[in-house]
C-alpha cells in the first residue's frame, strides 16, 4: 500500500496518469501487464524531468536556434553559389565573344575559332564542324561517333538533328535510354552499338554496324585510348577526322599515355596523346591538322587532298595548339537536347 502511494505520489509530481488506477493495463508478451507499465511510466517520469531541468530546456531552445540559422545559411550560400556561376558565365561570353576577337590569331578567317558555336556539342564543335563542310561540301552526310557520352551532349548529335545519318558507339548504355522514345530517330538514320572501343577491336566494331570504307565524319572521344583507336582504324578513310588531344602536353612534344585495352581514363591529365602525336600520326595517313576549339579539348583534321588553301597553313601543332582553358566549360543556353530531326543542310563553298 506504502509503495503504490509513492508511485501516485511520484506521478502526481510529474503530471503522469496512473493509468492502472484507470483500469488501463496492457499485458506484455507473458501476459502481465505489470512490468510494461511500469517501464512506460518510468520513461515519462524521466522524460518529463529531464524537459523541465533549465539547461536542458534552454539547450533545446538554442538548438532550435542553430537549426533555423544554418538553414538561412545553406539558403544564402546555394544564393551565392548561383551568383558566381551567373558571373562566371558571363566573364566567359565576354571572353568567347569580344575579348578573343581583338587578337589577330583569332580573327584569321582561314582558321576555324570565329566560328564556333554550341547547339549540342560540349564546347563550340558543332559551329567548328559545320564551318569545315561549308568549305570542303558533303557526300554521303554520314558519321561515326566513339564515346557519344548519354547522346544529348557530342560533337553529332547536331548533325543527326540537321538529317544526318550515322553510328554511335560507346561502353555506357545511357545514350539508348535518350534515344528510346524519339521515333523520329529510327535504325535507318542512326545505328547504335555498346561497346568498349580498343585499338584490336575498333575496325571490326565499324564492320560489323556496316559503316562504310569512306565516310564524312569520324569522331573520336574516348579519353585514355583515343589515339590507338584511331591507329585501329587505319583501314577506314574519313574526309574529316576529330579527336579529343591532351592539351596539358606542350605543343612541340609527340606523347602517348601508355597502351593497355582495359585501360580507362583515371581523371588526371595522364591520358590519351599531345597534339603533335596526332598530327603526327594524322599527317601518316594522310590528314592535315586545320585547328583546335579555344578550349583546348577537341583537333580537327581534314583530309590533305581536300585542304587546298581553305584552312591555315602551316598544319602543325605549333600552328594550332590551344592551351588547356577547362574553366571556359560551360552551357550557354538551356539543358541539351538532341533537337527534332530535319532534313537541312550546310551549305556548300562559297
Amino acid at each position: 500500500m506504502f509503495r503504490q502511494s509513492q508511485r501516485s505520489f511520484a506521478l502526481s509530481i510529474f503530471g503522469v496518469q496512473d493509468n492502472r488506477r484507470c483500469g488501463i493495463v496492457r499485458p506484455n508478451a507473458s501476459g502481465n501487464g505489470v512490468a510494461d507499465w511500469e517501464t512506460l511510466a518510468m520513461k515519462s517520469i524521466l522524460k518529463s524531468f529531464y524537459a523541465r531541468i533549465p539547461v536542458i530546456r534552454e539547450l533545446r531552445f538554442l538548438s532550435g536556434q542553430v537549426v533555423r540559422e544554418l538553414r538561412h545559411l545553406a539558403d544564402r550560400l546555394n544564393q551565392i553559389q548561383l551568383q558566381l556561376l551567373q558571373l562566371h558565365a558571363t566573364a566567359c561570353v565576354k571572353t568567347l565573344d569580344f575579348e578573343v576577337r581583338q587578337y589577330p590569331r583569332y580573327v584569321d578567317t582561314k582558321r576555324l575559332l570565329t566560328y564556333g558555336f554550341q547547339v549540342c556539342s560540349q564546347n563550340a564543335e558543332d559551329g567548328m564542324i559545320q564551318e569545315i563542310f561549308r568549305r570542303i561540301g558533303t557526300t554521303d552526310r554520314t558519321f561515326v561517333e566513339i564515346g557519344v557520352g548519354d547522346g544529348n551532349e557530342n560533337n553529332t548529335a547536331f548533325l543527326l538533328a540537321q538529317g544526318w545519318k550515322g553510328y554511335w558507339i560507346d561502353g555506357n548504355p545511357a545514350f539508348l535510354q535518350t534515344i528510346r522514345n524519339r521515333t523520329d530517330l529510327t535504325d535507318e538514320c542512326l545505328k547504335c552499338l555498346v561497346c568498349h572501343v580498343t585499338r584490336e577491336n575498333a575496325a571490326s566494331v565499324l564492320r560489323k554496324l556496316g559503316v562504310p570504307d569512306q565516310f564524312d565524319l569520324l569522331c573520336l572521344d574516348i579519353d585514355q585510348n583515343t589515339y590507338y583507336a584511331w591507329e585501329g582504324l587505319r583501314q577506314f578513310c574519313p574526309r574529316v577526322v576529330l579527336v579529343e588531344y591532351n592539351a596539358v602536353i606542350p605543343p612541340g612534344l609527340d606523347w602517348k599515355a601508355r597502351y593497355a585495352p582495359d585501360r580507362v581514363w583515371d581523371g588526371s591529365h595522364n591520358f590519351g596523346a599531345s597534339l603533335k602525336a596526332f598530327e603526327l600520326f594524322g599527317g601518316q595517313l594522310g590528314y592535315c591538322l586545320v585547328g583546335c576549339d579555344f578550349i583546348g579539348v577537341n583537333a580537327f583534321f581534314v583530309r590533305a587532298d581536300l585542304v587546298a588553301d581553305k584552312f591555315a597553313a602551316p598544319f602543325t601543332a605549333e600552328n594550332h595548339y590551344e592551351p588547356p582553358r577547362y574553366a571556359f566549360l560551360h552551357r550557354r543556353a538551356h539543358p541539351t537536347s538532341i533537337l527534332d530531326r530535319q532534313n537541312a543542310r550546310i551549305p556548300g563553298p562559297s
